[in-house]
């Protein structure tokens, strides 16, 4: 994965990704710590694809909610996903006045 990122093949990090998700969520569950690690991987990557949709869900509806819940909301990985979620929501290109205010406010 980060090799791929490194050398800018970023489809096939995706690609890579995406199974190594799949595979911790159907091993672990969605709340280990491996598990949310590893979609924070995925979600920087749908980043670096400005794939902003697919990240949003992924980081907002999924990653941070198991992240809170399982490790606390004062955890670094958390705080980072909190972080994640901000940037895809104000670099989104398509980013309404709503989204800037919302990624403000996980920001401060």
């Amino acid at each position: 994965g980060n090799c791929l990122d490194d050398l800018g093949r970023l489809d096939e990090a995706l690609v890579f990704r995406r199974a190594i998700y799949a595979k911790e969520v159907a091993s672990l569950g969605f709340s280990h710590i491996d598990t949310i690690l590893d979609g924070t991987n995925l979600a920087n990557t749908l980043c670096n694809l400005a794939l902003w949709e697919e990240a949003r869900t992924l980081t907002g509806d999924q990653l941070l909610p198991a992240a809170q819940q399982s490790l606390g909301a004062d955890h670094d990985l958390t705080l980072r996903l909190n972080e994640t979620l901000a940037l895809v929501l104000f670099n989104n290109p398509d980013c309404t006045r709503d989204d800037v205010l919302e990624a403000e406010t996980i920001l401060q």
